[in-house]
């Protein structure tokens, strides 16, 4: 099967309504954030995610970003990731330049690995000499994911009744 990384596009609607039920269904924390309906028509959503592409997202007190959903041929959306294309002190903290995550359905197949793999793609053709990820320390399974696309933990940093593990990946 082949595996993409590709922004949301009107096409994706019954695909996305599928994947985001998924996580609601189970009331789990739907990862990464930025792939959350808020109440919105899809449609509205794809307005949102244009926008935070640019500078309007500072304006909301974020940094611009890009969502993605890793679709195969069918495009199903197996999982979203959220590339940021810059830090502010929190990112740079606990957040990181890259949040994903896999529907509940579709873990463990090694598909976090896949859409992170494209990600850094992504990065390298931004001209990021490196990228920073960042796990919840009892995360294991992303803790794996980051290490196995060339990740290197600088450190662990509590905040928020967590600890936070910290991984450069460097892509030059």
């Amino acid at each position: 099967m082949n595996f993409k990384l590709i922004e949301p596009t009107v096409k994706l609607e019954k695909s996305y309504i599928d994947y985001i039920s998924e996580w609601e269904n189970l009331e789990e924390q739907i990862v990464p954030y930025a792939s959350r309906r808020n109440k919105l028509e899809y449609l509205q959503l794809i307005d949102n995610w244009k926008s935070d592409k640019t500078d309007k997202a500072c304006e909301k007190g974020f940094v611009p970003a890009t969502l993605y959903f890793l679709v195969d041929e069918k495009e199903k959306i197996y999982g979203a990731l959220h590339f940021r294309h810059q830090l502010n002190e929190y990112l740079l903290k606990t957040g990181g330049h890259i949040g994903y995550g896999i529907r509940p359905s579709e873990r463990k197949k090694g598909y976090a690995s896949k859409m992170l793999s494209s990600a850094l793609k992504i990065a390298k053709q931004l001209d990021f000499e490196k990228v920073l990820i960042t796990c919840d320390k009892n995360n294991i399974a992303s803790a794996k994911t980051i290490v196995k696309n060339g990740g290197i933990l600088e450190n662990e940093v509590y905040g928020d009744g967590e600890i936070t593990q910290r991984y450069w990946v460097t892509l030059r």
